[in-house]
């Protein structure tokens, strides 16, 4: 069951590493601490729900009092499973800019992605001061969103060698099944993606490893990298999942939020 009380995100010991002595703040949200109900139970943040409104809101204000940061200071885009990434150095005017990775290099702007099994990608490169968050789905990641997004870090003076980058909670392998288009898509582009897929029970179909994939991408791109190990289809409690609303047949599905920022104005870089 859930709890009442403030929001408990699941930190990267490698981000708080390398972004120790530094002003930048990370968290990758579960659904501990927000006020949604029924289906939504938790802190759901996903404006394309058909959640309460005023419920959202107060889950997304929530998160941005654990960085000690008004409301108006969170941005995430309208995501569509592509391979964009935008920059943003304030909130967003107007609609929201639809991509699937924000950079930030401004204090006081916190960048998130929502997600609900596809993987939530947070880097930094302390030194330099800048920091991203990405939304790789199975999409995004085979169209290269992940390097997309250390190439629009590195425009801003970061070092792909210095940045260090976790995958969050996202669907597992054992619980992803995928059926032979699925498979094809992937080894057409390269056969060496076969790796990642296993048999599965159902005749014809593989099992997944999209975390494995993910993290792979990041290490050949040459950053620092790893992955939390939890997996939002198998732990309810935590997490909201599409492929577990899905299969249950519920009429809609909640979001976590991960995030990063730089939450100090005063900034000047890792002192490492």
């Amino acid at each position: 069951m859930l709890t009442p009380g403030r929001p408990e995100p699941i930190t990267s010991h490698l981000l708080d590493e390398s972004c120790a002595g530094t002003a930048i703040r990370h968290g990758f949200f579960t659904r501990q601490g927000g006020v949604s109900e029924g289906i939504y139970q938790g802190l759901n943040v996903g404006l394309g729900s058909k959640d309460n409104r005023g419920h959202v809101t107060e889950n997304r204000i929530r998160i941005c009092d654990w960085f000690d940061l008004p409301v108006e200071k969170l941005v995430t885009p309208h995501q569509i499973h592509s391979a964009d990434v935008i920059v943003a150095d304030g909130p967003f005017s107007g609609e929201r800019p639809k991509a699937d990775a924000v950079v930030s290099a401004t204090p006081g702007v916190i960048v998130g992605v929502l997600t609900a099994d596809c993987g939530p990608v947070l880097l930094a490169d302390a030194q330099a001061g800048i920091v991203a968050a990405a939304h790789a789905g199975w999409r995004g990641a085979l169209d290269g969103i992940l390097e997309n997004t250390i190439c629009a870090m590195e425009r801003f003076g970061a070092e792909r060698e210095r940045i260090a980058a976790c995958l969050g909670p996202s669907i597992s392998g054992d619980n992803y099944e995928v059926g032979p288009e699925f498979v094809d898509r992937f080894v057409e582009k390269d056969l060496q993606h076969a790796a990642y897929f296993k048999p599965s029970a159902r005749h014809n179909h593989r099992q997944f490893d999209l975390q494995t994939y993910i993290v792979d991408r990041l290490i050949q791109s040459g950053v620092t990298a790893h992955y939390s190990g939890h997996c939002t289809y198998a732990d309810a409690n935590r997490f909201y999942s599409y492929r577990r609303t899905t299969h249950r047949k519920e009429p809609d599905y909640g979001r976590q939020i991960s995030a990063i920022c730089i939450v100090d104005g005063g900034y000047r870089g890792s002192a490492l």
